[in-house]
Parts: C-alpha cells; structure tokens; sequence
C-alpha cells in the first residue's frame, strides 16, 4: 500500500538523512524517522507551502497555520536541527527550487499541486523602499504593535525587550533587567539635572530607570503607538511626565539635541547596514562634546550580517532586520567621530533572558493565546526558543559598546571599571 510517508521519504531523506532522529507522523497515519520528539504533519497544505517555499519558510508557514505541529519540547526538536546540520556537510533546510526536483513527484501522487495555500495573517507584507520612514515604520508596527498584554505576559513586569543582565545567577527575569538598565546608566555616566535620549524606548523602562533611580531628565521615542500608549501610562503612574517624555518619532527626525547622553537598547537592529553612516552621524550630532553613546545590539560573528530575505525570522518575526559584526560597528563608530571606549559581550545573558521569556510564553499559553492569536504565540515560540540556542552556541552575539562624542583629549571615562559592575 501506498502511503504519504513512503511518497516523501526521498524529500524527507534529502532534508534530514536517510534516518532522521524525530519521528514524522502524516496525515494519513504513517509515519517515517523515529524519536521522542514529533512532527505532525496535519494537511496536504503543509506539502503545498513547501511546494511554493522550499525550505525554512515553507515549513514556518505551515506551522504558524497549524497545518503542522511540533509534538515534544521544542527546544529538542532544535537540537535535532542542530544535529543533523553538524553531522551532514550537505544538510540545509532552506533547499531552495532545487529541492523541488524529490518533491514534485509525490505532490503529483498526493494530487498537492496547484494554488498556493492562503498565507498566515501574521506574516510581514511591506511595500516602499527599504528602511524609508514609511517601512521602517510597519516593520516596527509588525513586530511591536501585537498586544501590550501579551508583551507584559512574555518579557514580565518590567516589558523589557532586551537581554538582561544576571549579575549573579539567581536573579529573577525582573530583577537582571533592572540591573541591565543599572549597567547602562552607570556607564552613561547619568547624574541629576542630565538630560537623555533613549532611541528604541519601548514601553519606557529605560527613561524610567533613569529619571527614577538617577535624577535625569529624558526623552524616549519609539516608532510604535501602542508602545508609547503603555510607556506613556507607566510615565504617569511614576509620577515623572515633569521629567520624562515619550514620542513615536524616527532617530532621522529628532531635532532638540544636544543631550548629555545616548542609549540605544535592542533597536540597532533595525537600523540596516546602508543607514550605519546617517544612525551614527545623526546621534553624534545630538551629543554634547564628551556626552557618551551606549549601543546594545544583536550582533552575527560571521560578519554576513543582516536576516536571509526568504527566512522564517525576516518573514514572521523582524521585517527588514539586519545584524552586523561588532568589529564592523566599531569601525563605523570611529570613522565618524566616535572614540568607543568599551565593548562588552552579554551573549550567556541573553540566552538565559530568552529560555525565561519562553518559559513565561509556555506557562501562559492559553491567555497569550487569547490575546495575540494562536499563530502569533506560535512565531514566538520558535523564534525565542531557537533564539536561546543560537547565543548558547555563540553563532548570534551581543555587545554593549560605550562611546564618548571627544572634546580635545579629554573623554571623561573613569580609569577602570570598578564604577560600572
């Protein structure tokens, strides 16, 4: 008897090996591999997404629409992924239309062929050109826009999007983002009567830490409305909106420098390799001499940079994103009249950061769901779970890195860091 698991075993074989170590269940009920953890294959649709998107995007349009399950821990079905890419040197499961060749076969037999299936409500759709005002700001809309609730519920009580700082193990999720925000405006120097700009605020913790806990004066902007609604609220509750203000506002359209001070937590990458010159050359402008720029980002060791435009992660998660290299970013900074003074990998912090924003995501699944939708919860898991092991492997890092805008040979840095940690 012919079934749909004997159909696709050439494709099957040709993405995970001729013996893949999780176990793939079928519609019909064959199977095919064998291990604790599962894929469930629910619909024929599942094969129609990999028929128009070979590879990685094909099966995360297929899990996002519930067409296909992950049955088991998530984070073992990456290992699995993990694995079979380390042992074979011709794994790769974005296949690309080549891959088409093993799988029209038994798409012709399955009676698959033909239209492709609706696309997920919850992937990105971005027209104009790139990183324009205008796309730059869905793309922030697409990622942040979701559910305020939702966002308290994943990242916790203090909404930070952002790795956190674990100065000893046992710190809460809550309490490690306090000590990041902490970090950051002892290495900025922050003291009463100082005025700030945090680009990228979020839901505001970073103006609120400060003005809270540092006596400064500060202005968050955000490219999100509902992000500046919550931040506005929490502004309120604090008592602060004599000393904070927030703004939806691009970096490129600030015009009321100069600030004693710089932080950029967790928006460098959006910003694009082809802005690097315009971002750094517009915050320098907003500097006092010797006011000090922090810039907390996501970075990729290999030095390619950006998100794969055809990725799960440029589709679903963050349109149009781009990572660079730390050296790359430093050279950048330097040439246009930075002195960076210190350069700090928080890369174990944020894969702890991450497995807690998973943890809290799995905990409460069924309210996130009802807040954000089924898919939406969906991209998260995998993104966030994914995401952990790639900083646990080192292949996705992130740096702090201090600058001080000059004034003469004077930078005004202390001699050690006994001031900061």
């Amino acid at each position: 008897m012919t079934t749909t698991a004997s159909l696709l075993e050439p494709f099957v074989s040709r993405l995970l090996g001729h013996d893949p170590p999780v176990t793939i269940r079928f519609w019909d009920g064959s199977t095919l591999g064998h291990g604790d953890t599962t894929i469930a294959v629910r619909s024929p649709d599942a094969v129609r997404h990999l028929l128009w998107a070979p590879g990685e995007l094909g099966l995360g349009r297929a899990y996002v629409s519930g067409l296909l399950d992950l049955e088991g821990d998530v984070y073992d079905f990456l290992r699995v992924r993990d694995t079979i890419a380390e042992s074979r040197a011709d794994a790769d499961i974005n296949l690309g239309w080549r891959g088409l060749v093993t799988l029209l076969p038994a798409a012709r037999q399955l009676k698959v062929l033909g239209r492709r299936p609706p696309l997920p409500p919850e992937e990105a759709r971005l027209t104009g050109r790139i990183h324009s005002k205008s796309r730059d700001a869905a793309a922030i809309r697409h990622h942040y826009d979701v559910s305020n609730d939702f966002y308290r519920i994943v990242l916790g009580e203090t909404m930070t999007y952002s790795c956190a700082y674990f100065r000893t193990d046992d710190l809460s999720l809550d309490d490690a983002q306090a000590a990041k925000y902490e970090l950051i405006c002892r290495k900025l120097d922050l003291r009463p009567g100082m005025r700030l700009l945090d680009v990228g605020c979020g839901w505001g913790g970073m103006v609120l830490h400060a003005a809270q806990h540092h006596g400064v004066s500060a202005v968050g902007i955000t490219l999100s409305p509902a992000q500046q609604e919550r931040a506005r609220k929490r502004v309120a509750l604090a008592g602060l909106e004599d000393r904070i203000e927030v703004r939806v506002q691009d970096y490129r359209d600030i015009d009321d420098g100069p600030f004693d001070a710089i932080s950029s937590i967790g928006m460098f990458e959006h910003v694009g390799l082809e802005m690097l010159k315009e971002y750094f050359t517009k915050l320098l402008s907003l500097l006092r001499p010797k006011g000090r720029l922090l810039n907390h980002a996501i970075a990729r060791p290999d030095g390619e940079g950006g998100f794969d435009r055809g990725s799960f992660i440029d589709h679903y998660v963050f349109p149009d994103g781009e990572l660079h290299e730390v050296g790359r970013v430093i050279a950048a900074m330097e040439d246009l009249g930075f002195e960076v003074r210190d350069v700090h990998s928080l890369r174990e912090h944020y894969a702890k950061t991450l497995r807690a924003w998973v943890d809290n995501l799995r905990e409460s699944w069924d309210e996130c769901v009802a807040l954000a939708g089924e898919g939406r919860a969906r991209v998260w898991l995998l993104y966030m779970a994914a995401s952990a092991l790639n900083f646990e492997a080192g292949r996705t890092n992130i740096h702090q890195v201090l600058a001080v805008k000059p004034d003469g040979g004077d930078a005004g840095v202390p001699l050690t860091r006994e001031a900061w940690v």
